[in-house]
């Protein structure tokens, strides 16, 4: 199977944003981090912030993604429209679920409605047919936190469309019935998720809370990493003043 253009050629690091703040973005390009994660589903994101957060995040060339709350066609058109580089999508629990993303998120052979009025479009400079490429190359990963999820992970990384899959090791923790990230029955999952999206020629990607775990799930095929969020950079940020 030939590997995916967008799979990294190297080890690429992010964090997630949960604070609707342009400034916050600037700051995380100007520290040279490969990406961004605006965290739509935990955080209180509304368009009209997005929309300035997508703004910023151009302005320092910071790739862009979105972990989007739901996969209304409304919410997914919106971030779209936006211009934002990617969509992360939680519980992705089967491959008929990422078809659906998938279509909902393409011009051609998908559900997607085109307007070349917004931003991914340049306003309407890039003309029709360069603006759907150009929609059309959007990143989508499939975030894996289920036993569902696990059992289809092969399946759902088939989906033509798909970019990745990315493991999401609490809640999967917890549809195992665990409270432990770390729990044997975790890792091996996730070992075994990473190992899925490399062999389908996809991105293998992971949440981690702190960077000095990113060696270890390098080891296990991960090269795409989420790591902390912008308030956990903060405040351990903030602690180490009290040191």
């Amino acid at each position: 199977m030939p590997i995916d253009s967008r799979i990294p050629a190297s080890r690429q690091t992010g964090t997630f944003v949960k604070t609707g703040a342009p400034q916050i973005i600037e700051i995380l390009g100007g520290a040279g981090l490969d990406f961004a994660v605006v965290d739509a589903e935990h955080a209180p994101f509304d368009r009209a912030t997005l929309d300035i957060l997508v703004i910023a995040a151009r302005s320092v060339s910071l790739p862009l993604f979105v972990r989007i709350p739901d996969v209304a066609p409304a919410t997914i058109q919106s971030a779209l429209d936006l211009g934002v580089d990617g969509l992360l999508v939680p519980h992705v629990d089967s491959a008929e679920a990422a078809r659906v993303v998938v279509a909902r998120s393409r011009f051609i052979g998908g559900e997607r409605g085109f307007s070349s009025s917004p931003r991914f479009a340049g306003y309407g400079a890039l003309g029709m047919t360069k603006a759907v490429q150009a929609g059309d190359g959007t990143a989508i990963m499939c975030q894996i936190e289920s036993r569902a999820g696990c059992d289809a992970a092969r399946d759902i990384a088939a989906v033509d469309g798909v970019s990745g899959l990315f493991v999401g090791r609490a809640d999967l923790a917890l549809s195992l019935g665990l409270t432990d990230a770390r729990a044997p029955e975790v890792m091996q999952a996730t070992v075994d998720i990473l190992a899925i999206a490399r062999q389908a020629g996809k991105i293998a990607g992971v949440a981690l809370g702190d960077a000095a775990e990113r060696a270890e799930f390098e080891s296990m095929g991960a090269s795409w990493f989420v790591v902390g969020s912008d308030q956990s950079l903060l405040r351990k940020g903030a602690l180490s003043l009290m040191l």
